[in-house]
């Protein structure tokens, strides 16, 4: 008997606390809470991402316009350079021979003219005195002018000689540092068809650029003078500065993506950025600072009556965007006018005071048991604040 009435006892205490809990958990499930945010200021901006390769603004690509054997090499990679300093010499001993055999030809036709010149003069003498027949003037008038020219070509010649031999001293044009060395000594450079190149000369590391390919869908966003930010792998934790220097018209497609280059100032006072980095880019196509905002979700918000049930009363409005606020059990709307959005925060421009705290989505069951347990007012600890919020209170 005795052990018959612990087992209805203990029965009864299990339906009791099963009881308990099931209230408990429908009195959890009827409450309903709500989010809520202030109006503040916060700085919204909207941006373009791209990636891009670093590059010194001025490159040069030092060649050869004759043909040799280099004899010498004055430079190697990271020399730094004044314009007009000897940085290889080639061989001269073709060259040279060149202009010796150039100028010889120069002499004889010298000589040559020379000849030419008494024999003409003689000729135009007797011709004069009608000793001699007309076609015999005209021969040795022809053979003076012949003379003349070849000496013209003998002196192109020699020129161009002379020339190709002060070629055999390759100077640097520009100011900079040598970055690429593509020849040793000892190695012959053949000019019969381009100009091959020996070094690539960057004449200020100080200064680099960006050259950015940025999407079809958002090139027509990007403006000369906008900000820029980029970061590289070599430096994961520095942010670097720039702003678009020039959006060229040239499209390139790739893959059928089509992208236009942007060029972006690289300011590299540190030489921390080296030629031929990936940059990862965010281009600012739009900025406004400490403009009054609101979460953009706040926008989005509705109160469904057959989710909040009949506690709260709701006073609506007519138009396109509004905010919620609740004043006791009352949810009123407000219209706004809304300007720019970053998609997270978005601009009020008027309909609704700074400081106002609004309504940005419901929360039911437990959360709201929570919420109201804690005495937050509602404020959702996951939702992102204004950027200039968040400075100030880093400051503090």
């Amino acid at each position: 008997m005795k052990k018959k009435t612990i087992i209805i006892a203990a029965l009864v205490a299990a339906i009791a606390v099963l009881l308990f809990l099931v209230m408990g958990r429908k009195k959890t499930e009827n409450r309903i809470g709500f989010e809520t945010a202030k109006v503040e200021k916060a700085d919204i901006s909207t941006s373009v991402t791209a990636t891009g390769t670093l590059e010194a603004v001025t490159t040069v690509d030092v060649g050869t316009q004759v043909s040799g054997i280099l004899k010498r090499l004055y430079v190697d990679y990271n020399s730094v350079v004044k314009k007009g300093q000897v940085i290889a010499e080639l061989d001269r001993t073709n060259l040279q021979s060149e202009l010796a055999s150039a100028q010889a030809n120069l002499r004889s036709a010298q000589s040559d003219l020379e000849f030419q010149k008494k024999n003409y003069a003689r000729y135009a003498e007797l011709n004069q005195k009608q000793l001699i027949s007309a076609s015999e003037y005209d021969v040795a008038l022809q053979s003076y002018k012949k003379a003349l020219e070849s000496v013209a070509v003998a002196q192109q010649n020699v020129s161009r000689a002379r020339t190709n031999l002060s070629y055999a001293t390759i100077t640097s044009p520009i100011d900079g540092i040598i970055i690429s060395k593509e020849v040793e000594e000892g190695q012959t450079v053949a000019s019969s068809f381009n100009t091959p190149t020996l070094f690539t000369i960057a004449k200020d590391l100080s200064d680099m650029q960006v050259i950015a390919n940025v999407d079809e869908a958002d090139i027509g966003n990007v403006k000369e003078g906008q900000r820029v930010t980029f970061t590289v792998d070599a430096f994961p934790d520095d942010v670097f500065s720039g702003s678009v220097k020039q959006v060229r018209q040239k499209a390139t497609t790739t893959n059928n993506v089509v992208t236009y280059q942007v060029v972006i100032n690289a300011p590299n006072v540190d030489l921390k950025l080296k030629p031929g980095l990936t940059a990862n880019i965010s281009i600012y196509t739009m900025e406004r600072n400490g403009v009054t905002s609101v979460p953009s979700k706040a926008l989005r918000f509705t109160p469904e009556p057959a989710i909040i049930g009949k506690k709260y009363i709701i006073k609506d409005v007519q138009g396109g965007g509004k905010l919620w606020t609740i004043e006791g059990n009352v949810l009123v709307a407000h219209k706004v006018t809304t300007g720019i959005s970053d998609g997270v925060h978005t601009e009020i421009v008027e309909g609704i005071d700074e400081g106002t705290a609004i309504v940005t989505d419901i929360v039911a069951g437990d959360d709201a048991a929570a919420m109201e347990k804690s005495g937050e007012g509602g404020n959702s600890p996951f939702m992102p604040g204004p950027r200039n919020r968040n400075k100030s209170q880093q400051k503090k």
